[in-house]
């Protein structure tokens, strides 16, 4: 398959990002989610049925998929991507889309993308509140630009505790999709080097606030800015 989108994780973000993405005419894309459906999924994960508990979530959402869209490409990895894994499954794919919850898995993505130099949409959701920003390596500040570390197990905890709303996921999911569908075509990223901040309940619901690559990070994308602006 070519220009490969990978989405890992099939659920409250990477759900409404697969659907964008194939609604946009995006040929081919990978999921990667090793959980299967269950009943609490459906309020929010609108691509499973009552039919699909317990079933895996990566072949659940790609039969519903190519059912509506039938020339769709879709490579189904059915493992979690960590440490061990997934330099080999990024490496592979084109432009990363992160539809994780995991703080931990989010800057597993952001490094390894980083390692192989290819672009992705980090994306978050915390009660009503949503953010995305995507990196492009080496030009655009990634993640750890912003937090040098992930937070800790009881600040996760807590993120946890606080759940996520549909909607806000759905519609971070689709500014996902549209970043991803965007570098296929090859049209500009709208969030390249810009975090983009949902509010459901603020007086300014969407903010996008561009974000300054880090001056000693790893990811280079400072040393590469100064590099532009002294030539």
């Amino acid at each position: 398959m070519a220009n490969r989108v990978l989405i890992i994780g099939v659920g409250g973000l990477g759900v409404p990002a697969a659907i964008g993405l194939a609604r946009s005419g995006v040929a081919a894309i990978a999921l990667a989610d090793a959980e299967a459906v269950e009943l609490s999924n459906l309020a929010r994960q609108v691509i499973y049925r009552t039919s699909d508990i317990g079933k895996s979530k990566v072949r659940a959402a790609a039969r519903r998929l190519i059912a509506e869209f039938p020339a769709l490409e879709i490579e189904c990895l059915e493992f979690a991507v960590n440490p061990d894994n997934a330099a080999r499954t990024i490496a592979a794919h084109d432009f990363v889309i992160d539809g994780t919850d995991n703080p931990a898995i989010k800057f597993l993505i952001n490094d390894t993308c980083i390692a192989a130099r290819r672009p992705f949409v980090y994306g978050g959701v915390l009660g009503m509140r949503g953010q995305a920003m995507t990196v492009i390596p080496g030009r655009t500040a990634c993640i750890r630009c912003l937090f040098e570390e992930p937070p800790p197990e009881a600040e996760i905890a807590t993120c946890r505790d606080a759940g996520i709303i549909g909607p806000i996921a759905a519609a971070i999911g689709a500014l996902q999709a549209s970043e991803a569908g965007a570098f296929i075509r090859g049209e500009t990223l709208a969030l390249a080097g810009r975090m983009l901040t949902y509010d459901a309940v603020g007086l300014s619901r969407i903010r996008i606030t561009p974000v300054r690559p880090r001056s000693g990070c790893g990811c280079g994308a400072a040393a590469a800015s100064a590099a532009v602006s002294l030539g």
